[in-house]
């Protein structure tokens, strides 16, 4: 099974805390077996404070860091002190080290300082809290920081921005290594999106519609049945009842995004699941999925995810099947 230890600080923020453990706790094989041992420790197994009012007591100490196969450190408040200098104090940057080297390390939020400053990102991609990646970069310019998403995945580190973001970041790395069914129902028993993309922008502002408003949610609704379909702006904002300048502008308040940027992500999150459910050849799952062909479809899911559809079927799928 694999092991998930989160290292947790003084001042560590209770809800990034109980983020690790709601998600990969859930997750289960197709016999509801569990497919995660998650462990909650601190540097050395004393209580520690939480930035709300009640401190929070472990069952291990440092130790458990070194027999980690993905080690998780939440967000903390007293973070700023700690990094102030870029520096770690001795007892924190005495449990980093026991952290065996091919670990997988996950940080949630401002939790990035910490791999940060233990020199684990330097010349590497990584994201934090919007509201804190001007300094973060000014205090660590050797990484590579990407203010504008919500996590990025460079293989064995993966980085988060705020709160909710990191949900997004353990749901992906569930998926990562069990495919989207698993990580689908995990996300239902916790009941959130089963996906945001990573590369989505952190702070989007999505103005709440007046109560007498029209909103897009029916029509992306209608749309979700028909991605097989080739649908086009006029009869999405046709379906809306609204002039395709006023359901592009709302539906990009709403969004985030550009109703052709939205179908793209939908049709790809299909295809994935396609891909990793079915028999279909790659030209059949890009005809469901709405590419149409399978030359489109590569160059989709190539932009979104960085491989082909067999490469992508061989690692969540290695069965032989017609593609």
């Amino acid at each position: 099974m694999h092991r998930i230890v989160m290292l947790a600080m003084d001042g560590v923020i209770p809800f990034e805390l109980g983020i690790p453990p709601r998600i990969f706790g859930v997750a289960e094989d197709a016999d509801g077996e569990p497919l995660y041992e998650v462990l909650t420790c601190t540097v050395d197994g004393a209580p520690v404070r939480t930035d709300a009012d009640f401190a929070i007591a472990v069952d291990h100490g440092g130790e458990v860091l070194a027999d980690a196969d993905t080690v998780v450190i939440p967000a903390t408040r007293a973070l700023g002190a700690i990094s102030a200098e870029g520096r770690l104090p001795a007892p924190v940057a005495d449990a980093i080290a026991r952290i065996r080297p091919g670990t997988r390390l996950v940080s949630i939020c401002t939790a990035a300082y910490v791999l940060a400053a233990a020199g684990l990102l330097d010349g590497r991609p990584a994201t934090t809290h919007w509201n804190h990646t001007d300094h973060f970069q000014k205090l660590f310019p050797k990484v590579k920081v990407n203010p504008d998403v919500l996590f990025v995945d460079d293989g064995d580190v993966l980085t988060s921005a705020g709160v909710a973001a990191g949900i997004d970041l353990c749901l992906h790395i569930v998926r990562r290594d069990h495919g989207t069914e698993v990580a689908n129902r995990v996300a239902r028993r916790c009941v959130v999106p089963p996906w945001r993309d990573g590369g989505q922008a952190q702070f989007i502002e999505r103005p709440i519609p007046a109560p007498t408003a029209a909103t897009t949610a029916p029509t992306r609704a209608w749309a979700l049945e028909r991605l097989h379909e080739p649908l086009s702006l006029g009869e999405l904002a046709a379906h809306a009842r609204m002039s395709r300048r006023t359901f592009t502008r709302r539906f990009r308040d709403e969004m985030g995004l550009s109703p052709g940027q939205w179908l793209i992500l939908q049709r790809v999150e299909l295809a994935r699941r396609l891909l990793e459910t079915s028999d279909l050849p790659v030209d059949g799952v890009a005809l469901r999925s709405g590419f149409g062909t399978a030359a489109s479809l590569r160059q989709h899911l190539q932009a979104a995810i960085g491989v082909s559809p067999m490469a992508y079927r061989r690692t969540f799928r290695p069965v032989n099947v017609n593609a």
